[in-house]
């Protein structure tokens, strides 16, 4: 019986590849012909954090509401890998498009390190396409508020509408459009709250997963901003 493994550079996914030689422990190094770049096959590494699909697979986990440990104990890696995964993962969302009829707004409790260091999320989401336009963070009151209107405006975003429910900041910073107030007009940006309580570990109710620090609490959402308004990571 023959075995054939097909190697391709992990990189560029070219088959183009030659030998380069052997690493210090004695395992057969590959050199991608197209981007230069050096690697081992996935059938030699014996460290499960160093196959070539591993990046990809700690993502899509991480947007579908699977724990920092968990995917540790999981995949069979480490907790740094899928720190450093999160950490060193670019991901902005930018509006689709320049004009909305109806925009829907609202505040999401999150907290980083305990719970008594809230982090508040407010944002504008368009309920046709299942969008989130611009957000913001910072504390629950009109200055943050105000920072996501600035927002909007800087990204060149016009509007015909927007929707809130009666908090007194909604009312002061929104109040000069034409403004809908009560939850029966954001019954959509409800919904992706809720969503995005079973999307992302950190906002899980009554969950024991949190970030110790901000940046990685900012990097955790911004990823999982990026899957809802896209489909991927």
């Amino acid at each position: 019986m023959t075995i054939t493994i097909v190697i391709k550079c992990p990189h560029c996914h070219s088959p183009t590849i030659t030998r380069n030689g052997k690493k210090g422990n004695h395992k057969q190094n590959y050199l991608g012909k197209d981007r230069g770049r050096q690697f081992i096959s996935d059938h030699e590494i014996s460290y499960q954090g160093c196959l070539s699909g591993i990046v990809s697979l700690v993502k899509i986990m991480l947007v579908r509401g699977i724990g920092i440990r968990d995917i540790s104990t999981v995949l069979r890696i480490s907790i740094t890998k899928v720190l450093k995964i999160l950490k060193s993962a670019k991901y902005k969302i930018t509006p689709k498009f320049s004009h909305y009829d109806y925009l829907e707004i609202d505040e999401f409790w999150t907290y980083v390190g305990k719970k008594k260091n809230k982090v508040w999320l407010i944002y504008a989401y368009h309920r046709e396409s299942g969008e989130i336009v611009a957000y913001v963070w910072g504390k629950r009151d009109i200055k943050t508020a105000q920072k996501l209107r600035k927002r909007i405006k800087r990204l060149g975003i016009s509007y015909e509408r927007t929707a809130t429910d009666g908090w007194d900041s909604f009312l002061a910073t929104f109040g000069g459009d034409a403004h809908l107030i009560g939850k029966k007009y954001t019954v959509g940006i409800e919904g992706n709250n809720c969503r995005m309580r079973h999307r992302i570990r950190r906002a899980f109710r009554m969950t024991c997963c949190f970030s110790k620090k901000l940046f990685n609490h900012l990097k955790a959402f911004e990823m999982a901003f990026f899957y809802i308004n896209y489909g991927f990571v």
